[in-house]
């Protein structure tokens, strides 16, 4: 393994990575714009959001599978302690959201006594929880937020890859991508 294998992710880590992602980026835009529609395409596009979450959920659990099957390459010897502890807060908080919006909004569904259709192939039902439509509207809004909170994390996270691929020259972005120098 060259040297510059050693500080890169694996090609499965960069592909959970990267699909992952996308989908968050995607399931985000799906809901903003389901925000602004009237019914029933609201509710059309509601349901695409909760398929994609469940999507998100079982890359996420597939995605830790890997990374602890799998070694994690080191963090540049040029980070500071601060820049890793902070690096390693916002990947810790990363899978708690993305575990943990999916199953709120699975919980919130279910509490409102719906269930979740995945793209017309299956349906999930509702978690045995009973109907409890004010608790549902509580956990939507905590779903919400933390949605919200995930899109600021998410820009932390790009500016820290950027600074250090550009200013730090320490490797950043390529570490996660199979191309540039690491």
């Amino acid at each position: 393994m060259s040297d510059t294998n050693a500080r890169r992710y694996s090609t499965g880590a960069m592909v959970f990575h990267w699909v992952i992602a996308v989908l968050v980026i995607a399931n985000w835009q799906i809901a903003e714009r389901a925000e602004a529609l009237d019914m029933p395409a609201k509710i059309e596009m509601f349901g695409y959001h909760k398929a994609v979450g469940i999507m998100i959920l079982v890359l996420t659990l597939g995605r830790l599978l890997w990374r602890f099957t799998h070694p994690v390459p080191p963090l540049p010897a040029t980070i500071s302690g601060w820049e890793a502890a902070l690096a390693r807060t916002v990947h810790v908080v990363f899978y708690v959201l993305l575990i943990g919006l999916p199953l709120g909004g699975w919980l919130a569904n279910s509490l409102s006594g719906r269930d979740i259709d995945i793209f017309g192939l299956f349906t999930i039902p509702p978690l045995p929880v009973g109907e409890n439509s004010d608790l549902a509207g509580s956990i939507f809004d905590a779903h919400a937020l933390g949605g919200t909170v995930f899109l600021a994390l998410i820009v932390l996270h790009v500016l820290g890859a950027l600074k250090h691929t550009f200013v730090d020259r320490s490797g950043g972005i390529f570490r996660m991508l199979p191309f540039g120098r690491a």
